[in-house]
């Protein structure tokens, strides 16, 4: 199936031309320990978190789920008290496809956030596939949302304002969490916030073939990391809801949520779609498709028109969801 691919927006092209020697769209099961070691995941261990001292950063070791190993907690509150009462939270899950990545990846978006919010960011770390296969990943996230609820009060949050956040494989865990969360009747989350997710194994939308070897994550990074993830079992009949959140046949209940994803991606179609049920299963979404944007377009080109333009909406409806 070949389809006239949409173009990318100016300024991200060059920003993608840029980058191309660096990432590559297509990510295979042999080059996931590469890039794991690569120079990408070790620049980011030397970010400076505290922001020039705004944040104190803590990693705490939590308990994982039961019979499994802790995780561990990267927190970054205001060094300032609190100047009314406790503080919002963004429970955030890095991306990587499931398959790379650490709690500092894509941190720096919610920290900018929350410096404009006066929030607490707690970024999980989780076990990743195909070391560890659904369901550890997810439920990693589910042991640390249940501690970040229950201890809100030891980091200046409220944990009757957490907002679940995350991109890429971290939005498709977000989803996943969402819905875990509502039918174990744990910490419901005040919003959900799914930043260009990956919600659907099945890997076979119009625009999964047209973005084929294309931008940073194409058809061939997706079959790699939802195999890793699901083994065998990709694209069948069996997959669960909390793997691939576009298999939830009950999407009711679920707290409000903000999509976005670039209308020049491979998660294009399956972000659309899961918006539009979420809506028709009588829930509040608010969806943007931004025109020639690739995956993840507003971390890697954050100077761009179209970043800036996305990065307001993001922090306008935090915002607004967190009051």
């Amino acid at each position: 199936m070949t389809q006239v691919p949409p173009p990318f927006d100016p300024e991200l092209a060059a920003a993608l031309e840029a980058i191309k020697d660096m990432i590559s769209p297509s990510l295979t099961s042999e080059e996931i320990e590469a890039v794991r070691t690569g120079p990408g995941i070790q620049l980011l261990g030397e970010l400076d978190l505290t922001d020039g001292g705004f944040f104190e950063v803590e990693d705490r070791a939590v308990p994982g789920p039961e019979g499994a190993p802790d995780i561990s907690l990267l927190i970054c509150r205001p060094a300032a008290e609190p100047a009314a009462g406790p503080r919002p939270v963004i429970y955030y899950v890095h991306g990587g496809g499931m398959v790379l990545g650490t709690n500092r990846v894509g941190v720096d978006g919610p920290l900018a956030w929350a410096r404009e919010l006066d929030a607490v960011v707690v970024s999980v770390e989780y076990r990743l596939a195909p070391e560890h296969p659904h369901p550890a990943p997810v439920e990693d996230v589910y042991a640390g949302l249940l501690w970040t609820a229950e201890h809100a009060d030891e980091i200046t949050g409220d944990p009757e304002r957490i907002v679940i956040a995350g991109a890429s494989a971290g939005g498709g865990l977000c989803a996943a969490l969402a819905l875990l969360t509502r039918d174990r009747k744990g910490p419901q989350p005040i919003g959900q916030f799914l930043q260009c997710p990956m919600l659907d194994d099945r890997n076979d939308t119009p625009s999964s073939y047209q973005m084929a070897g294309l931008g940073i994550w194409d058809r061939t990074s997706n079959e790699t990391g939802w195999t890793a993830l699901l083994g065998e079992a990709r694209g069948g009949p069996d997959v669960p809801a909390y793997a691939a959140p576009a298999r939830a046949e009950d999407l009711t209940g679920l707290p409000p949520a903000f999509l976005d994803v670039g209308s020049a991606e491979t998660f294009r179609d399956e972000v659309v779609a899961y918006a539009s049920r979420l809506w028709q299963a009588g829930g509040v979404a608010e969806l943007h498709v931004w025109p020639g944007g690739f995956h993840g377009f507003d971390g890697f080109a954050p100077q761009a028109a179209l970043s800036q333009a996305a990065r307001a909406a993001q922090l306008r409806w935090l915002r607004r969801i967190l009051g």
